[in-house]
């Protein structure tokens, strides 16, 4: 099922990147952005996860550097019948964990610096369980798209400013949009089409990983804590790194703290509370 998501996620996001090239140059605009979507594509789909830990400065740690993160991965792995991922660490003080790759044979799980000393064992236990939930429910190779793509969008949505703010704007007599229509479409509507997307994949999902995660784990209230201790550090610090493209890919939201209602209407997650009610209702069925 998430193989067909993947497929008509990319071939929306494709049309939206040929509605950009027409709403810059007209037809010769999608013409080019034709080619570049298929690029786009290609690339997001071979090299997504290799992009994502890049941005995040991402280091791939062995079993003599980080003997007991890579112990507790490898018995949650056996546990979830899945392959030995790739471990990663990001350098940074701020709590917080995603999962990554193309399928259950090519995943990575990342965790922050600051999550290991945040957290005790089972709750970081939990959380990585919640990852690897994801690479079990293929939910990383989508999300991992969603995040290139997404972020490009963002990146032509900036350039538009721009060129909004110098005048330049699209060649009329090849059929652009121009003017205002155009600024509104790039800079405006573009991007929330993008999060709407991610929203479109992100909410049920966690759901779902919160569920997989507690059984693999059989500690759904390590979890459930481990889940309102991150999203209090995202409230008081957003981490450096993170980028809204992104922002679904963690365990919270990086972003929890910024804004108000707004921010929480279009939040990549479901609330920590309705998360914590769910594994709370869990925790009882397994008992």
């Amino acid at each position: 099922m998430n193989s067909l998501k993947t497929t008509l996620l990319l071939a929306v996001l494709t049309g939206l990147l040929l509605a950009i090239g027409y709403a810059f140059g007209g037809t010769k605009g999608m013409s080019i952005m034709l080619v570049f979507s298929m690029l786009m594509n290609f690339f997001s789909y071979w090299y997504s996860d290799k992009i994502v830990l890049n941005m995040y400065g991402a280091r791939e740690v062995t079993p003599q550097a980080a003997p007991d993160l890579i112990r507790m991965v490898s018995g949650l792995a056996q546990k979830a019948k899945l392959p030995m991922p790739r471990v990663y660490v990001i350098d940074t003080d701020v709590p917080n964990a995603f999962a990554t790759g193309r399928d259950p044979e090519h995943a990575a799980v990342a965790v922050t610096t600051g999550i290991m000393r945040a957290l005790n064992y089972q709750e970081l236990e939990g959380v990585v369980a919640h990852e690897l939930a994801h690479v079990k429910n293929r939910d990383t190779l989508i999300s991992t798209v969603v995040a290139t793509i997404a972020g490009v969008i963002t990146w032509i949505a900036q350039i538009a400013q721009f060129a909004a703010i110098f005048g330049r704007g699209s060649d009329n007599e090849e059929g652009g949009l121009g003017g205002a229509l155009e600024f509104i479409f790039l800079a405006v509507l573009a991007p929330i089409a993008a999060t709407l997307i991610q929203l479109g994949i992100s909410r049920v999902r966690e759901f779902q990983a919160d569920e997989t995660g507690g059984m693999v784990s059989g500690n759904p209230l390590a979890l459930a804590s481990a889940l309102q201790k991150i999203e209090s550090y995202a409230k008081h610090r957003v981490m450096s790194e993170a980028t809204p493209a992104t922002s679904h890919l963690f365990i919270i939201n990086p972003f929890s703290g910024v804004g108000g209602w707004l921010t929480g209407l279009f939040s990549t997650h479901p609330s920590t509370a309705q998360r914590v009610a769910k594994l709370q209702e869990l925790a009882k069925r397994m008992r």
